[in-house]
């Protein structure tokens, strides 16, 4: 089954005019491959926008077998999607004067936390732009893992267990001299902001400073969600796998959002958009988050290849001169995409309960129909 579902972004009220949806013929070239990209999904979701215009396409059930359908506030795992998210909570504690870009690691953490040799040097943009030198895993975490790895395998490392790693790690570049992805050192940033916030805990600091002042009223840390909302089973070859779960690391992988809030946050990166389109609800947010939102984009890193990262998000350079920024998440059972291009004012967004593997192309689907938006 599939619903076409647009509505206004971050809105509580009705539907958005017909003026304000993207032209059919638009969503049906640009989801015309991403419906059938996940073959072991039970439900794909894709958000769109394009100069202010948008659409929500949900299709399927929120698991196989299952009689309830998924819609555009049906939650799905975003996995490292999460990200993304833990970057602008980056952003607004530094908009706040909480932080700064550039505090070492070391000023965040608790007093007794040890380093490792060279670790005085990282610093929280290191984290945020892969550039710490960390490995991508915590020492020890592997070992953990084995008795979980076909099921959840991050779910035994506490946040204990985190910290007393980074005494035994061996950083893999001096900070700041080479990119080099790191769920451990997103992970640590979590640490840093929560510690930056009094002891905070990461998804109540997330909640009160980023979701709810953006209205995504879906994403959240929850295994499960609220009361009257609707939670996707995921797949791995085949099989249901049990909700995700990462307690040491949750700034790396744990939130689950849905295809309406995945949209608006990404609605909100692109900010105000001329009239007559509507305005986003994201040109009412507070100062600080506004902000934020713009300092997520900032190129930090530029690669002799043409690519760099601004905060978490990766940047590629388009043949005409232009930025298209995205990042992709995954878990045990889902997959996940975001990108936008802020020159040409387009979005795309993508969902499913299937974890990556053979024959799952949605990600590299979703960002060719992100290209495509443009003409």
């Amino acid at each position: 089954m599939t619903t076409h579902t647009p509505t206004g972004a971050l809105s509580d009220g009705p539907a958005a005019g017909a003026d304000h949806l993207l032209a059919p013929a638009v969503v049906r070239r640009a989801t015309g491959m991403l419906l059938s990209a996940a073959p072991g999904a039970s439900a794909i979701a894709v958000g769109l926008h394009r100069e202010g215009r948008r659409a929500l396409v949900v299709r399927g059930h929120v698991a196989h077998h299952s009689h309830v359908p998924a819609d555009a506030d049906t939650r799905f795992e975003a996995g490292s999607l999460t990200k993304t998210f833990t970057a602008l909570l980056l952003a607004e504690q530094a908009a706040r004067g909480d932080l700064g870009h550039h505090d070492p690691l070391a000023r965040h953490l608790p007093a007794a936390t040890r380093l490792p040799s060279g670790g005085t040097a990282i610093t929280l943009t290191h984290l945020a732009t892969h550039t710490s030198g960390l490995p991508r895993l915590p020492p020890g975490l592997l070992r953990s893992a084995a008795p979980l790895l076909f099921t959840n395998p991050y779910a035994a490392f506490t946040p204990d267990d985190v910290l007393r790693a980074l005494a035994r790690t061996r950083l893999r570049a001096a900070p700041g001299s080479r990119v080099r992805y790191s769920n451990f050192g997103l992970g640590l940033l979590g640490h840093a902001l929560t510690g930056a916030a009094g002891g905070t805990p990461y998804p109540a600091l997330l909640d009160a400073r980023v979701l709810r002042p953006l209205g995504l009223r879906d994403t959240g840390c929850a295994t499960s969600a609220a009361e009257g909302g609707a939670q996707a089973t995921g797949y791995w070859y085949g099989r249901a796998r049990p909700p995700f779960r990462i307690p040491g690391l949750p700034a790396a992988g744990a939130l689950r959002t849905s295809v309406r809030d995945l949209l608006a946050l990404v609605e909100a990166i692109l900010g105000p958009v001329p009239a007559p389109a509507p305005a986003p609800a994201s040109a009412a947010v507070p100062g600080v988050l506004r902000t934020a939102l713009s300092d997520v984009t900032r190129p930090r890193v530029r690669l002799p290849n043409g690519r760099g990262l601004s905060l978490v998000w990766n940047i590629r350079r388009r043949p005409d001169g232009s930025d298209l920024y995205h990042h992709s998440g995954a878990t045990r059972g889902f997959t996940a995409f975001a990108g936008f291009n802020p020159r040409h004012a387009t979005a795309l967004v993508a969902l499913a309960n299937a974890a990556p593997g053979p024959g799952n192309a949605l990600v590299q689907e979703a960002y060719n129909a992100l290209i495509g938006l443009q003409g």
